[in-house]
């Protein structure tokens, strides 16, 4: 198998769907001839030509709406929004057409298409490139919610969403995108192996959608998180030394609750980690439904480790990124508690 980066998995699904299926077809801005602002479309149109991988104005309405007339008549868009901070001029045609356009027409039409956004902070993008908006997509009945932790599920997960038949949101961590992060701002530095991770089959495989992954088996408390706080999540359990469950939900819609609640079952303990805002992000979802599924299994308050409540700031990034320390804190918190 090959090793790969994020962007470089990401590039071979769209390979990889789009040799399998003539209907796939991918559009956004600059991901034609300059292969993306991240690269991850690179190559594609020079392989697939202008008709099946082309560029289009900047206007994220136009991309999403133009997607969903394609994908209501049979195509299978899969289109590239540059930052998922630029996604909200596109929002209504989300929530109002493709998410609801199977109720709507009670069946006759689906909308199977993929809208690739880069998410999160860890670059120093600022207020307006380092968003996480995965809340406002997870409140959408008709929405599925999709963000890989490593390349391997890049891979695999972009391509079942691009075969799925309901409009999917696939949020890239840009932390992740250019090489291995071992959860420490200051050592990007440890390979992909450390946690089995990176390496990615050649061909067609996929990763099912709804259906987590426990990186990380553990005995004393359960860490929930995706994306970039998966790797956060594992240099907290080292740094501590507890016997942290480290569990990477991979999707948030479909959300898989068994997991979740087997779990926390057998731990007494749950520890929820994401890099988004704390008010309304998608913890205060998963808390609710350990407190109520697992209540008396529960041995300690759920205890939740995110962003905080400001805009993303450039300068200090790193204090608002929830890292191991802050995540230590929480484990040592409800050890303690119990």
């Amino acid at each position: 198998m090959a090793r790969m980066t994020m962007i470089e998995a990401i590039r071979d699904a769209h390979d990889v769907s789009m040799s399998r299926d003539e209907k796939v077809v991918v559009f956004g801005q600059d991901v034609g001839y300059f292969g993306g602002v991240f690269r991850c479309t690179k190559g594609l149109q020079q392989k697939y030509g202008m008709q099946r991988c082309f560029d289009t104005p900047i206007n994220e309405s136009g991309i999403v709406g133009t997607a969903v007339g394609m994908a209501a008549y049979g195509l299978r868009p899969c289109v590239e929004i540059q930052f998922a901070d630029y996604m909200y001029p596109a929002y209504d045609q989300l929530v109002s057409e493709a998410a609801r356009l199977r109720y709507r027409s009670n069946g006759d039409f689906i909308a199977p298409l993929t809208v690739r956004m880069p998410t999160g902070g860890g670059i120093f993008g600022g207020q307006t490139h380092s968003q996480s908006p995965e809340a406002l997509f997870a409140h959408v009945s008709g929405l599925k919610t999709v963000i890989p932790s490593n390349p391997y599920d890049a891979k695999g997960l972009l391509i079942a969403s691009i075969e799925d038949n309901d409009p999917v949101i696939f949020l890239e961590p840009k932390r992740l995108y250019n090489g291995p992060f071992d959860g420490h701002h200051d050592a990007a530095v440890t390979p992909w192996s450390k946690h089995e991770l990176g390496e990615v089959p050649e061909g067609h495989y996929t990763v099912p959608l709804g259906k987590a992954a426990i990186r990380r088996p553990g005995a004393d408390v359960t860490i929930l998180a995706y994306g970039t706080m998966v790797h956060v999540a594992l240099a907290a359990v080292e740094e501590t030394g507890v016997d942290g469950e480290v569990i990477d939900l991979r999707s948030i819609v479909p959300l898989d609750l068994d997991t979740i609640t087997e779990s926390v079952a057998k731990t007494g303990r749950c520890v929820i980690v994401h890099e988004a805002t704390r008010t309304c992000g998608f913890g205060a979802e998963l808390a609710a439904l350990v407190a109520h599924h697992c209540f008396y299994s529960l041995e300690a308050a759920i205890v939740r480790v995110t962003g905080y409540d400001t805009p993303y700031p450039h300068a200090q990034e790193w204090d608002y990124f929830p890292g191991p320390k802050r995540v230590g804190a929480a484990l040592t918190q409800v050890m303690e508690a119990s």
